[in-house]
């Protein structure tokens, strides 16, 4: 027996079946078979999965005779099932990377009959956002679909369960809510996004069709308030259902789901709702809550609710320009003001947090140069992030506006929120945060994918408040004065932040592994990939599971997925593979790091600070180049562009591991060469030259 049967019902899905059908046989997690029930599909769907039968002995095709819809087709699928475990998936849907091995871990030997998973969603721009549903509540209160599930197979049997069969929307109401009732403790929750969900471009049509969504809980209902068979389409026994009392958790969940709908302009026409309003009053009777009374007076409540919302809503609005007017005439005033020749001010990667070179520049400071106050601005949401005793404000307050206006040192790797206006005798340092592989400044105009919306009048703007640009290497500055044209002078003087790979000592490593939970005597990899502008969200182009089977038991990968997407790297877990992405310190992960795997992260040339071997991943080189444009031919091999062993593929990337030619006579004479074209000013003494010329050049030039 298989440990999973997938069921995919298709109909008209031909653009997206081969996504769908790659992403379940392309699993780390290969106990399964796969069920295609082509549902007289009039496209070349069926024709897709022929291929794939042909293809993986794992994969059938069932045709059927005459069209029964999503819920029909399920069925079939489900009947044909040798699993252990049912998984439905929609043709157009995507099931992500290491799902399977996350499911199976979470349902163990066998205590849990259904298992609950999250999920996110995509639209025809291929914008991803999260479900918002949460699992660790109630499994009822889950967005009701059934993609987002597995069922035990002899559960599903035993306990009669079915899809609504015919071509109608909310086929999965019964089964899906049913089989959460019935399993009753034995209902798990996983915490991990496993399938994507696609959102078509073509709306949902509005009609009475959608009338099913009340007749489905009505099937689901009824029964449940007698405690005898009703009929219905999934054969419950009296039995079971006799043993059960509807739950008064249910309520709130049909009555969320019936305002969804009612509310939804795109399925429920105006001259329905009244009639819909009155049949789901009759379903939920006085458990319904809001569905009481008559349709006018519930919407006129409606109404009333939406003006006093919207009354709020105006109200805040004009608070918040009146507080921005005051905002305005209070910062005109402080720029009057003389300024404070001893406060800085210091800024990283758009108000995040304390970190990359100005964090090192600040500390470097409050040791050579005390004299000078040092504040931070950080967002309202990442004032968590600041340590104990460090000052700062607020992007947008007051206290943000008046040290903007008066501070003599402005300090950033971006840029400050909300368009100071800078002073005469304000000095700018501009440290940036990564040497240019990528295009950059007014480079960029050539590559419009990779702008979104960028202003470049506002990037000159920027770009003339500067006095000082920092550089770590002659490319860096080079690159820079092209792109950012403007008055200011380039300090050749290297990155403050890499001042900790020259003076960190082997204890400090032990301590960092050790922090991170890594064995001694491990191979630690520092998987490192970068932002892609074609891509939304983080999806590793690798199966790390399968890669780190490939690595062998003594490796511990840790994986940093880039700060545009967030805090997590969305990982199953795995006992050698770590997510670090909300480390608050890449330089320490670094130093834990025997080799950096990355592609086109700018981290490759700090860490060539520390000569190790660096592996450049790039499996989609050509796209990345032509979509953003490089300055150079990283996967070229040639001495100063590339810094190590080179992979286009996981394959290649797993042998290089396999065969140890990621650390060889070649690579390292590689590294040697980008070292030194990349690294020339990093000495580890970097901080202090950028704070003897910013903060005491001129005490040094009055005395």
């Amino acid at each position: 027996m298989v440990r999973f049967s997938v069921v995919v019902p298709v109909h008209r899905i031909q653009g997206y079946l081969r996504e769908c059908l790659e992403s379940t046989l392309s699993q780390g997690f290969t106990d399964l078979e796969l069920i295609v029930v082509d549902d007289c599909s009039p496209d070349a769907s069926a024709a897709i999965a022929a291929e794939y039968v042909r293809r993986d002995p794992r994969v059938q095709l069932v045709r059927l005779d005459a069209r029964a819809g999503a819920g029909g087709a399920r069925n079939v699928g489900a009947a044909r099932a040798c699993g252990e475990f049912l998984l439905f998936l929609d043709g157009d849907d995507v099931l992500l990377p290491g799902a399977l091995e996350a499911i199976d871990r979470e349902l163990g030997a066998g205590a849990l009959d259904v298992l609950v998973f999250d999920h996110e969603r995509m639209d025809w721009w291929e914008s991803v956002r999260g479900s918002g549903d949460r699992l660790d509540g109630d499994p009822l209160a889950v967005t009701c679909v059934a993609w987002n599930r597995v069922f035990r197979r002899t559960f599903w049997a035993g306990q009669g369960l079915a899809f609504t069969p015919g071509v109608e929307p909310y086929e999965d109401v019964v089964p899906v809510q049913l089989g959460v009732l019935l399993a009753g403790e034995r209902v798990g929750g996983l915490e991990r996004v496993c399938v994507r969900w696609r959102r078509r471009r073509v709306a949902a049509t509005a009609g009475r069709h959608h009338f099913a969504l009340i007749e489905r809980y009505e099937e689901l209902l009824a029964p449940l308030w007698a405690g005898v068979p009703q009929g219905g389409t999934g054969g419950h026994s009296a039995p079971v259902l006799g043993a059960l009392k509807v739950p008064a958790r249910l309520f709130p969940v049909v009555v969320a789901h019936l305002l969804a709908v009612l509310h939804d302009p795109q399925r429920i026409r105006p001259a329905d709702r009244a009639e819909f309003f009155r049949r789901a009053a009759r379903l939920c009777g006085e458990g319904g809550g809001v569905f009481s009374g008559s349709y006018a007076a519930f919407r006129a409540r409606g109404l009333l609710e939406g003006r006093v919302r919207a009354a709020r809503a105006t109200l805040a609005r004009r608070k918040k320009k009146l507080r921005a007017q005051v905002m305005k005439v209070s910062y005109r005033t402080d720029r009057y003001r003389s300024l404070d020749p001893e406060l800085a001010v210091y800024g990283a990667y758009w108000n995040r947090g304390l970190s990359c070179n100005p964090l090192a520049i600040h500390e470097k400071a409050r040791e050579l140069a005390p004299h000078v106050r040092g504040v931070w601005v950080v967002s309202s949401r990442n004032r968590h992030k600041v340590p104990p005793g460090v000052a700062y404000v607020i992007e947008g307050s007051r206290r943000y506006w008046e040290v903007m206006a008066r501070a003599t040192y402005l300090v950033n790797n971006s840029s400050f929120p909300g368009g100071f206006v800078k002073r005469p005798g304000q000095v700018y340092l501009q440290t940036h945060h990564g040497t240019p592989l990528k295009k950059m400044g007014l480079d960029q105009r050539r590559y419009p994918a990779g702008t979104h919306g960028i202003s470049f009048q506002k990037v000159l703007d920027h770009t003339d408040q500067w006095d000082f640009s920092l550089s770590s290497n002659p490319h860096s500055t080079e690159v820079w004065e092209r792109v950012y044209p403007s008055t200011y002078e380039a300090l050749e003087l290297g990155y403050p932040r890499n001042d900790r790979y020259f003076r960190a000592s082997s204890e400090d490593v032990t301590r960092i592994r050790k922090e991170l939970g890594v064995e001694g005597g491990r191979t630690v990899l520092l998987y490192a990939p970068t932002h892609r502008d074609y891509q939304k969200g983080f999806q590793p182009r690798l199966d790390l599971p399968r890669f780190v089977r490939a690595l062998g038991p003594d490796v511990t990968v840790l994986v940093r997925a880039h700060y545009f997407y967030g805090a997590r790297a969305g990982l199953e877990e795995h006992p050698q593979l770590l997510d670090v992405t909300a480390h608050p310190c890449v330089e320490e992960l670094c130093l834990a790091a025997d080799a950096l795997v990355t592609d086109y992260s700018s981290l490759m040339f700090d860490y060539a600070c520390l000569d190790r071997p660096i592996i450049t991943y790039a499996p989609d080189w050509q796209a990345y180049r032509l979509a953003r444009g490089t300055y150079f031919d990283l996967l070229s091999g040639n001495p100063g562009d590339t810094p190590g062993a080179v992979a286009t593929s996981e394959e290649e990337l797993s042998f290089l591991f396999q065969a140890q030619a990621w650390d060889t006579a070649r690579t390292s004479e590689l590294r040697a060469a980008f070292r030194a074209r990349f690294c020339p000013y990093d000495d580890g003494n970097a901080a202090e030259r950028v704070v003897r010329r910013l903060f005491l050049a001129r005490d040094q030039a009055r005395s």
